[in-house]
């Protein structure tokens, strides 16, 4: 492994001073106040609902679907880009703050007022665009198609088993939460955003399932349905009527937002955050 002088010739952190500066920005996070955070949670999961949108507006008339989420994460990392870059504050990265934790910087109670201010802010934020998108005739593009797409994209949202579900959250915010880490460790701004592109591309492209994105996706098919002829586009691209009742406010909950979030819970927390923790900051000499 490189030394850590190695590194500064690069403007960047090694991969203990990573750790580190995490455990710093979790302590940050921890005594932020409350009516700070859930603003910047508000924002968080209003940059977060406008990538998907984006996202969704790109993609919704390519028949191919491996190159439509390529492109669609290639838009999507926009919303990471203005959460770090711009600062709020995303529950899926704010899962990192368990290295503070681990160093006894903080307390639970003080990382658990932060998730669940973040938690509500986002989902605030989030639910906000997707009305407004809902209003803004945006889904009428191409006669309706789009609101057709919106309501395909959160019925198959909601279709999943828990078990699929919280796997896909774990594996999402792997990568997001590393997305976090890697942008820690860039001094300017170009390698924050390179750190962030690649990581946050890759889980879109693959379908993974970020509770933040879906607070956005979802909420904006269940206002969709409520068009007749959105219904009808998404009927014309293989949605079946079933699903299309069975996309509703309490299916939201109970099949996608709960498992997503333990899963990605469980990805940034385990697999990310406790890792590095141990890898870098357990016992150190």
């Amino acid at each position: 492994m490189p030394d850590n002088d190695t590194y500064k010739n690069f403007n960047i952190l090694a991969p203990d001073q990573i750790a580190e500066q995490t455990v710093e920005n979790g302590y940050k996070k921890a005594n932020t106040r409350v009516s700070r955070l859930f603003v910047l949670g508000i924002l968080a999961g209003a940059f977060i609902a406008f990538a998907s949108e984006g996202s969704n507006a790109a993609i919704y008339n390519i028949p191919w679907a491996g190159v439509g989420k390529t492109l669609a994460g290639a838009i999507f990392t926009t919303g990471l880009m203005m959460v770090i870059v711009a600062g709020s504050e995303l529950f899926t990265g704010n899962t990192l703050m368990v290295a503070a934790l681990a160093q006894k910087r903080i307390t639970l109670g003080s990382m658990l007022k932060n998730w669940i201010t973040v938690y509500a802010g986002n989902f605030m934020g989030a639910v906000l665009i997707a009305w407004l998108v809902f209003m803004s005739g945006q889904l009428d593009f191409t006669g309706g198609l789009l609101g057709g797409f919106t309501i395909k994209t959160a019925a198959y949202k909601v279709s999943l088993s828990f078990s699929k579900a919280f796997i896909m959250g774990i594996l999402c915010n792997w990568l997001v939460s590393l997305a976090v880490w890697m942008a820690y460790g860039s001094k300017d701004m170009t390698g924050r955003l390179l750190a962030i592109f690649f990581p946050i591309w890759l889980f879109i492209t693959s379908g993974f399932e970020h509770c933040v994105a879906n607070m956005y996706y979802i909420p904006a098919g269940i206002l969709a349905k409520s068009n007749p002829e959105w219904v009808k586009n998404a009927i014309s691209l293989g949605v079946t009527p079933e699903k299309i009742s069975h996309l509703t406010w309490g299916s939201f909950f109970t099949h996608n937002l709960i498992p997503v979030t333990l899963g990605n819970l469980v990805g940034g927390v385990v697999f990310t955050g406790m890792a590095y923790w141990f890898v870098y900051l357990f016992r150190k000499n």
